[in-house]
């Protein structure tokens, strides 16, 4: 089956069939996350299934006085490939780790978000992402409910014929207490209205 795929088939065949679960576990952090190795660790037998190799290799790269390591990976089948590349920056010093440590962290670092990007894996919501830090601070938030909003009318009436109560109304809207006691007042003086 494999054989009648063109290159880019097999690519998007691997990317829709990849499972890489997360398999590690940070105690300090309490989140699960997915390494560098279980990507290749779903990934290997794929490539094997569709005559895909691939290699991953990295490169130093100055910017400024900052090294980043720019990790590369390449996807071929002997006429065809595609390259993601993906870059980590080494921090001027980590605790407790010395240079070549500091430099596999960043290579690894690097390496997991290239294969991300080959086998269009989302780590969006991982937990050693900014994204996952603004979704985590992001509370839910009810719509919002004042006399400006268009709904605020429809309160104010909905209020005043009986069909909803106030509580409920601020059950289902973010509602200071300055526009609880307004819709109150307002919806009181639209009741005496159509009496």
């Amino acid at each position: 089956m494999s054989e009648e795929l063109t290159f880019n088939q097999k690519i998007i065949a691997i990317q829709s069939e990849l499972k890489a679960p997360k398999n590690q576990f940070n105690n300090f952090g309490k989140y699960k996350y997915r390494s560098c190795e279980d990507i290749l660790e779903g990934v290997k037998p794929l490539l094997s299934e569709y005559g895909l190799l691939q290699r991953i290799s990295d490169d130093i790269v100055q910017v400024r006085d900052r090294y980043y390591i720019k990790a590369i990976v390449t996807v071929l089948d002997g006429k065809n490939e595609m390259q993601v590349s993906a870059f980590a920056r080494e921090p001027e010093n980590k605790k407790g780790m010395d240079h070549s440590q500091i430099t596999g962290t960043a290579s690894s670092y690097a390496r997991k978000y290239a294969l991300n990007g080959m086998w269009l894996i989302d780590d969006t919501k991982d937990a050693d992402t900014d994204e996952h830090e603004k979704q985590k601070t992001k509370k839910k938030s009810k719509p919002v409910l004042n006399d400006e909003s268009e709904k605020w009318e429809k309160a104010v009436h909905s209020v005043a014929k009986g069909e909803s109560n106030i509580e409920a109304i601020q059950k289902h809207y973010t509602l200071s207490e300055k526009d609880k006691e307004k819709l109150v007042a307002e919806a009181m003086e639209f009741s005496n209205s159509l009496s």
